[in-house]
């Protein structure tokens, strides 16, 4: 479990995003919930990202384009994982929550962390882990100050 987590970091922190849509189902979601309303609904409240596969296709499209100003040059990132637990077992699908710290480069010097944890949902689809739901919930009390988050949490 630990492993399949710390595999997904290293594609990301790589921008090997290709690779990354790969551990992802056919109707994966991401999402980054506003932290105001952490367990709210994607349907009713404003949420930073709601993607559905569509979307989060067309995104790893736009980061990966050089026109993307806001990730060209890419920003180099880096990802700690820990706290990795089972919360929920239903027949192929595992609820997994995980804590992380991003921390995030810019060519002009800014650095960023973002804090919070992850909840999953994964399912195993042709005997291999797949991501079908992702919730990044950021713990900053503000969002404001922490900039674009225009790559994937």
């Amino acid at each position: 479990m630990e492993d399949f987590l710390y595999e997904e970091a290293s594609l990301l922190d790589a921008w090997r995003l290709d690779d990354w849509l790969k551990l992802l189902t056919d109707d994966a979601v991401y999402r980054v919930p506003s932290n105001d309303r952490p367990d709210a609904d994607s349907k009713d409240t404003l949420f930073i990202v709601a993607d559905d596969i569509r979307r989060i296709r067309a995104r790893v499209t736009r980061l990966k384009d050089k026109s993307a100003h806001a990730e060209y040059p890419p920003s180099r990132t880096r990802r700690m994982i820990s706290n990795v637990r089972i919360v929920e077992r239903n027949g192929a699908t595992l609820k997994v929550e995980a804590n992380f710290a991003v921390h995030r480069f810019r060519r002009d010097g800014n650095v960023r962390p973002y804090v919070g944890h992850y909840r999953y949902e994964l399912r195993v689809e042709g005997g291999k882990l797949k991501i079908s739901k992702r919730d990044a919930v950021i713990d900053a009390m503000e969002l404001g100050s922490m900039g674009s988050v225009s790559f994937i949490l």
